[in-house]
């Protein structure tokens, strides 16, 4: 309110009432706050730290509302599951003879000579983490394969051994190694196709693992890593326990758990909740959900119970990923998780960096489409079949040239 307008309005209403401008200020912030059509504010470091794989260190600044409620989803929002069969072609279940682990997997088949991406999800995803980013690579290469997994204690990969969880970072990337492996035997490839690992948190861990062996010979192009270096890892380690203990222990229906998601900012992106988050649940059905107030729809993995294995995900991982050969790509949703090590690599060259300060941790899910830009172009970058060498000398002067 200008202050003409409320010289007129004092002017008018002091006969009546006296004038309160403080309350009239007050009114109208009210009536901002309730715009559901205003862009959300793009937070300086907005890391959710939503399950053990989280990395990012919270600092805090103007614009951020530290003590704001959950952003409220608006009602006439679908928050309906989206089926995994929207973005791919089929689903693996992967067995080694010798092994109770039946590893389950998503693929999108590629054709001709295009690459193979491989996703690996970080701790209390799933491979469907990765699903809204698969259909958006596809729309800048068709011809593109896909290939995620759910590591084991996650999704539909299933143990029927009943034996205590292991997910030490050798277990995984050995399972990482054999689903690729056993896919390319399932669908009966000659040989494997170009391949691009991408990691989120954990699922980082393991492909800078996996890459840093080099198993897979010249069949890995280069490899992304997104939201997570060991420094701010091993910070937000310290944390995590707390974190978990403060979150919904359930849920009354799967759409309150989207929902819930959405709200509290972990997941940004209301199409890639009501695709991911259907499978981090898992219905207990000696609860019912309509009466009495219960939540039958609980955590499918037990974070907590994996603790011990925290430290050996992220221990190394900064020389890991700097000495790996290919080409590297670090994706982060804020400059400030860059330790010494990385900082230094960077400068002299060693990888491609690109940050997000729109996005949250799930920066693959809350900014798909930038995500998916920025993984073609670095295939693009590092495709061998791409490279034109220039004539050897001997075929010059056979060619009659003068050298």
């Amino acid at each position: 309110m200008s202050d003409l307008q409320k010289a007129w309005a004092k002017a008018k209403l002091s006969a009546l009432e006296p004038f309160d401008e403080a309350s009239e200020m007050g009114e109208a912030e009210e009536e901002a706050d309730g715009l559901g059509e205003l862009p959300e504010p793009i937070d300086d470091d907005s890391s959710s730290a939503s399950s053990a794989s989280s990395t990012g260190t919270v600092i805090p600044s103007p614009s951020q509302r530290l003590f704001a409620r959950p952003q409220a989803v608006d009602r006439g929002k679908n928050l309906s599951q989206i089926p995994w069969t929207t973005y791919f072609e089929r689903e693996l279940f992967l067995k080694a003879p010798d092994s109770t682990i039946t590893h389950h997997a998503y693929l999108n088949s590629p054709s001709g000579k295009s690459p193979l991406f491989v996703f690996h999800h970080g701790a209390g995803s799933s491979g469907l983490s990765f699903a809204v980013l698969s259909s958006e690579i596809r729309k800048h290469m068709p011809s593109a394969g896909m290939l995620s997994l759910d590591a084991r204690g996650h999704g539909s990969t299933t143990d029927s051994s009943g034996a205590a969880l292991d997910l030490s970072l050798e277990t995984l990337t050995a399972d990482l190694l054999f689903v690729i492996r056993a896919a390319r035997e399932k669908m009966h490839w000659a040989e494997l196709p170009p391949i691009v690992l991408v990691g989120h948190s954990l699922g980082g861990a393991v492909v800078t693992n996996l890459a840093r062996q080099g198993t897979l010979g010249n069949a890995v192009l280069g490899f992304a890593v997104l939201d997570v270096v060991e420094g701010s890892a091993m910070d937000a380690l310290q944390s995590m326990i707390t974190y978990l203990s403060t979150r919904p222990a359930g849920f009354p229906t799967l759409q309150a758990g989207i929902d819930w998601h959405v709200r509290s900012r972990t997941v940004r992106n209301l199409v890639s909740a009501r695709t991911s988050v259907p499978a981090l649940l898992v219905r207990d059905e000696e609860e019912d959900g309509e009466d009495g107030g219960r939540r039958p729809w609980k955590w499918r993995t037990d974070l907590a119970a994996t603790q011990k294995f925290w430290e050996g995900w992220f221990v190394g991982l900064s020389k890991k990923f700097l000495e790996a050969r290919g080409g590297k790509l670090l994706i982060l949703a804020g400059t400030d998780r860059l330790d010494t090590e990385l900082m230094i690599g960077q400068m002299q060259g060693k990888y491609a960096l690109q940050v997000f300060p729109e996005a949250g941790h799930f920066i693959h899910e809350d900014v798909p489409e930038k995500t998916a830009m920025m993984l073609v172009d670095f295939y693009r970058r590092n495709d061998r079949s791409q490279l034109v060498l220039p004539p050897k000398v001997s075929e010059l002067l056979k060619q009659g040239k003068r050298v």
